[in-house]
């Protein structure tokens, strides 16, 4: 398990966590989601002992990460722009990690014949998508209890994000590894995430199951013999959008409720319309204050 509690870190004087509390269930696999700049790169670099908290506890199966060797084989970040040597090769990869970390060579080089990587080329001349592929084989095949991954679909084709998450949700169901994900994809984090974290005003400012959370609101489309206004509406909404006589809204009001509250206004069309995670990501960020 991981716990976070009151993790504070500033560079200089810029503040960039603050007051951080987050725990992500083992066997889990929780986004993390933000805006850009809201510090999604940094608390991953700080949880996994790259960079040093000044304030707060980071606790991995009960232990502190940063210099502990031990809490650290348990964990591989998967960082946007991940390190290597001018020279370095997939295959000299192998000896640089295997110092560090007892994984599966075989496994690492099958996944690379599958990504049909030139093994022997320098990793440095490849593409973004190649070089992503090549680290996320060392990842899949270190099957380290804790992986974090950074933009981890950032760069990969259709069909080397579907292998990708096929592969992470084998590992959480064989090795029930927990994984914490960074990305602004949230259709695919949606597809194969169960729990997400929203990282705000540098604090985690909600967090919970993805379907759950998804599932409490309600949007609608709704059609009038003639225009009405938003203040004819009597219950309270999110988002509101009305096109002449055609509304859409999402509120917490189930369709039953809204029917019922909308009789008076002798609606010729009620329909409920399904939210994704997307959506629910812009509420949840719209409410404090941003996109407006």
């Amino acid at each position: 398990m991981i716990e976070i509690k009151n993790l504070m870190k500033s560079f200089g004087n810029f503040n960039v966590l603050n007051n951080v509390n987050l725990t992500v269930e083992e066997g889990s696999i929780m986004g993390l989601v933000g805006i850009n700049g809201a510090g999604k790169s940094t608390l991953l670099r700080t949880i996994t002992g790259i960079l040093k908290k000044d304030a707060g506890s980071i606790l991995i199966d009960g232990e502190e990460v940063y210099e502990n060797e031990n809490a650290k084989r348990k964990i591989f970040l998967l960082p946007d722009e991940p390190f290597f040597g001018m020279n370095q090769t997939p295959i000299s990869l192998i000896d640089f990690y295997k110092i560090f970390y007892n994984f599966d060579q075989a496994l690492y080089l099958e996944y690379l014949e599958h990504y049909d990587i030139p093994i022997k080329k320098p990793i440095i001349t490849y593409s973004k998508g190649m070089k992503r592929q090549v680290f996320i084989a060392l990842a899949l095949a270190i099957k380290p209890k804790y992986l974090f991954l950074d933009e981890a679909f950032d760069g990969l084709d259709p069909l080397s994000r579907l292998f990708f998450k096929k592969e992470i949700m084998k590992l959480v169901e064989e090795e029930n590894i927990t994984v914490l994900i960074s990305s602004h994809s949230l259709k695919e984090l949606e597809e194969f995430c169960d729990s997400y974290a929203l990282l705000d005003d540098k604090h985690i400012v909600s967090m919970g199951a993805i379907n759950e959370d998804v599932n409490k609101y309600h949007k609608y489309q709704i059609a009038f013999n003639e225009e009405i206004s938003v203040q004819d509406i009597p219950f309270e909404m999110v988002s509101y959008v009305q096109t002449k006589r055609i509304i859409k809204l999402i509120t917490l009001s189930d369709l039953k409720t809204v029917e019922e509250k909308l009789k008076p206004l002798n609606p010729i069309l009620i329909d409920e319309i399904a939210i994704d995670f997307e959506e629910l990501f812009i509420i949840e960020v719209e409410k404090r204050g941003f996109l407006k």
